[in-house]
């Protein structure tokens, strides 16, 4: 537990971290906008090379896989403070996306094995501290900021600080983890597998369009102020956090699909609410809404989809189902903006609503797939 606990935790340092000091990385690496939107195609390319293998690897070779894909993780995320074009830092961030990926992956298989060997629910409470953590590094990121620090410092300092958690927390005793499989190529991607991670990719949509498009919508649609609507992010984030922690305690009453069907329908609430909004108060209460409900989505489906599998092929199943889910997390922002242009911004977020509803409808689902498979 207490490692799922810590990778997460280093995961959401480095993103808090990266998207407060992103203008930064911006100016030192001398590129205009169009330029970064470029490079910033590159970690999602990266991360999709690199989720299915990385599945495989631990189950091929155990634990010790979690405490290396951190720590590279940690030295990749320093090189895009050092890039110096546009075409340096998207190679960084190719880097930096294969290892995000592949940590990704790696925390989320120790989670549910964690789960399986404990009996005791742990994805929403690990998927909490990593919105915390995002919060908090965030925070402290923009102080650094503001009194002068540069890139490097900042994501310098956020390597050194995941290093040391992997030191201390994530390398002893990993090697004691062993393998659960011999070694066998990668199995087929079976039809429950599609439903996990085609279910968790909708969430993500829903997750990220708020995530990605809340400030806008204050902004632009409502006329907010621009401190009122430059929080919503923050917003946003901090009932996702709260949600996933309430969420983990939830699943000692409910079962994982009706968790999800919860989770599923308070989204479709919240998000309904926030994108028919007359008043930027009132949409940032639907905000509040929908990231509570959202945030017990993906992980619920994700811990569903590592009971599914087994101890035999429990972090092959993740990878898949993640790989399939990041599309979703990469998409559901372009998705949203391509909606807007046709529509409306309101019109293409009460569309995240109704996305929410499927999410849902479809959790019974999920939780047949789930049930079949444990008889």
């Amino acid at each position: 537990m207490v490692k799922t606990l810590a990778g997460f935790g280093a995961f959401g340092l480095f993103w808090g971290a990266w998207g407060a000091a992103l203008p930064a990385v911006k100016a030192e690496a001398g590129v205009t906008d169009a330029q970064l939107g470029g490079a910033l195609l590159m970690v999602g390319l990266g991360a999709l090379c690199s989720m299915r293998f990385t599945g495989y690897l631990i189950d091929r070779f155990g634990g010790v896989v979690l405490p290396v894909t951190v720590l590279l993780f940690a030295a990749c995320g320093v090189l895009p403070a050092l890039a110096g074009s546009a075409v340096a830092l998207g190679a960084a961030l190719f880097l930096l996306g294969a290892t995000s990926g592949a940590t990704d992956v790696a925390v989320n298989a120790t989670g549910s094995a964690a789960e399986a060997s404990s009996g005791k629910p742990l994805m929403n409470l690990a998927h909490g501290l990593f919105s915390i953590a995002v919060v908090v590094s965030s925070l402290g990121t923009a102080g650094l900021r503001a009194a002068g620090a540069g890139a490097l410092p900042v994501l310098g300092g956020v390597a050194v600080l995941i290093a040391v958690l992997v030191a201390v927390v994530l390398a002893p005793g990993s090697t004691r983890i062993k393998p659960v499989v011999a070694q066998k190529a990668p199995r087929r991607l079976e039809p429950a597998l599609m439903v996990f991670g085609g279910l968790c990719a909708l969430a993500f949509v829903v997750e990220n369009a708020w995530q990605s498009w809340s400030a806008v919508h204050l902004d632009t649609t409502l006329g907010a102020a621009p401190a009122l609507a430059s929080s919503a992010p923050a917003v946003f984030a901090a009932a996702a956090a709260t949600g996933r922690i309430s969420g983990n305690a939830l699943l000692r009453l409910l079962k994982p699909a009706q968790l999800l069907v919860a989770g599923g329908l308070i989204a479709a609430l919240g998000s309904a609410l926030a994108a028919l909004a007359g008043s930027p108060w009132l949409a940032l209460v639907g905000i509040a809404i929908a990231g509570l409900g959202t945030s017990v989505c993906a992980p619920t489906i994700i811990s569903m989809a590592g009971a599914w599998a087994g101890p035999e092929r429990r972090a092959s199943a993740i990878s898949t189902v993640t790989t399939i889910a990041y599309l979703g997390f990469l998409l559901g922002p372009a998705l949203v903006g391509a909606a807007s242009s046709v529509w409306s911004l309101p019109t293409a977020l009460a569309g995240v609503a109704v996305l929410a509803v499927v999410v849902a409808a479809l959790g019974p689902v999920a939780g047949r797939a789930e049930t079949k498979h444990a008889r």
